[in-house]
């Protein structure tokens, strides 16, 4: 039935996923291109990018492609440099750079405090506009070229439609945003010296930017006029199809990082430790990625021998019950910086309390319980009445043993979500949004059937004491 599938794009650092989606929420059609060229996050080639998504979209089953009736992109932090013919200026900037970030912090001074409240942040960490700075420092013949400045997913859009707009939340993650008012903070540009020009406008998530046309209809294999909608930063976007428009609930996207996100009604009353986005579905979201806790496992899964993350959970499982604490070791999973909701750049990762009997699989669980304490740290700041329960993607959700962990270390119930790939669910969700179409099944959040799993009142008193022990560190 033509018109009637979604298709969603999801750009991560290391692979570009589609999906052909309906509206019940079953994947008709999928396809994976790996994008060996931005596994850092630093830098990425945007017309490779380009390459690959043209790849990918024309990788989808024939049929799937000729019934979508709507595009949405859910897309990595980062940020493109683009002329007046749309063409990307130098290398993409990826969701890790931190080059700008002095000068960032000394174009801000000391209205520093002031204008990073207006932007949401409570720290610089990076985004479009130190990428911005850092350029225009570097390479100034090139800067003046610059037409626009946009994230890789705007960037997709542009070339899909020929429009350059942007999203509210991905403007947000430029550092240069005033969040509650969703609109540009001209104290930020002043004090920046970035002409406004550059950043373009800003519409919610679920607005409609333009159409595609026939010669990209054609290289895409797609209908001709087929509407793309907006769609917004990944890890967001992947929150809206794990929670919806649900306040009791926190989003845990668990990955690499861990993405937490919660709603909140006032931007104004949000922790200040967290970042604050528009949030694609309405309203505001507080939160933030805490860095790298998955990333760290799958380190530590390498270094010991194990291989990968699975193969090093799997081990842990065949001695469960484990004993919380992990023999006495304790373990910091930083290795980029500890990020929300420390907000400490510098920060490196620990690991104390080996002694000679310590075994491979006691350094996992110990990394294993590191991640969940960096995530209950944020998780309490969110939500310090601890009223709300936690909602799991990623991972973490598909092990058993790992869901039971976080209850138990977090001590509140834990609602499973299944899904591998939410931050395709949530763009499709998005795309369907942008037409007006009705959604149901998977997309609805109080129809699911999740598991919950409960935390254990006896390993929920004995984690508080280990929770506290790591603290020290």
């Amino acid at each position: 039935m033509p018109g009637a599938l979604a298709l969603a794009i999801d750009v991560g650092s290391s692979a570009v996923r589609a999906a052909a989606v309906d509206p019940l929420g079953v994947l008709v059609s999928t396809a994976r291109v790996e994008r060996p060229d931005s596994h850092s996050g630093l830098v990425f080639d945007p017309q490779l990018l380009w390459s690959q998504v043209v790849t990918v979209c024309a990788s989808l089953a024939a049929d799937a492609r000729a019934g979508i009736g709507t595009i949405a992109i859910a897309g990595h932090i980062g940020t493109v440099f683009l002329d007046e013919r749309l063409q990307p200026i130098g290398p993409g900037r990826g969701w890790a750079d931190t080059d700008g970030v002095p000068l960032l912090e000394a174009a801000l001074g000391a209205r520093s405090g002031e204008l990073l409240r207006s932007a949401g942040r409570p720290s610089i960490t990076g985004g479009a506009g130190a990428a911005a700075l850092q350029f225009r420092s570097e390479r100034p013949e090139e800067f003046a070229r610059v037409r626009a400045i946009v994230s890789p997913k705007d960037f997709l859009v542009a070339r899909l439609t020929g429009e350059v707009a942007t999203d509210h939340t991905s403007a947000a993650y430029t550092g240069l945003a005033r969040v509650a008012e969703r609109g540009w903070d001209a104290g930020l540009l002043e004090a920046t010296r970035l002409d406004a020009a550059l950043f373009p406008g800003q519409l919610p998530s679920t607005s409609v930017v333009g159409v595609l046309g026939a010669a990209v209809s054609a290289e895409l294999g797609l209908p001709s006029g087929t509407p793309v909608v907006s769609g917004g930063p990944d890890g967001t976007v992947g929150a809206t199809f794990v929670i919806g428009e649900r306040s009791d609930l926190i989003a845990d996207v668990a990955g690499t990082t861990d993405v937490l996100v919660g709603l909140v009604g006032d931007p104004e009353a949000a922790p200040a430790e967290a970042m604050v986005n528009p949030y694609p579905l309405g309203g505001f979201s507080a939160g933030g990625a805490t860095g790298m806790t998955g990333g760290a496992l799958a380190r530590w899964a390498a270094l010991l021998g194990f291989g990968d993350s699975g193969t090093a959970v799997a081990a842990l499982e065949g001695r469960a019950p484990l004993r919380p604490g992990a023999g006495g070791l304790r373990l910091v999973p930083t290795l980029s910086g500890a990020r929300f909701p420390r907000w400490r750049p510098h920060e490196t990762g620990r690991l104390r309390g080996q002694r000679a009997e310590h075994e491979a699989a006691d350094i996992v669980q110990a990394a294993v319980e590191g991640a969940a304490f960096v995530v209950r740290e944020g998780v309490d700041v969110l939500d310090p009445a601890r009223e709300a329960s936690i909602a799991l993607a990623g991972g973490a959700a598909r092990s058993r043993l790992l869901a039971q962990l976080r209850a138990d270390i977090l001590g509140r119930p834990v609602v499973l979500c299944g899904e591998p790939d939410v931050s395709l669910m949530g763009a499709a969700l998005i795309a369907f949004r942008g037409i007006g179409a009705e959604t149901s099944g998977e997309f609805d959040v109080g129809v699911r059937s999740p598991g919950v799993v409960a935390p254990d009142p006896e390993r929920v008193e004995a984690y508080r004491a280990v929770y506290s022990d790591w603290q020290v560190d």
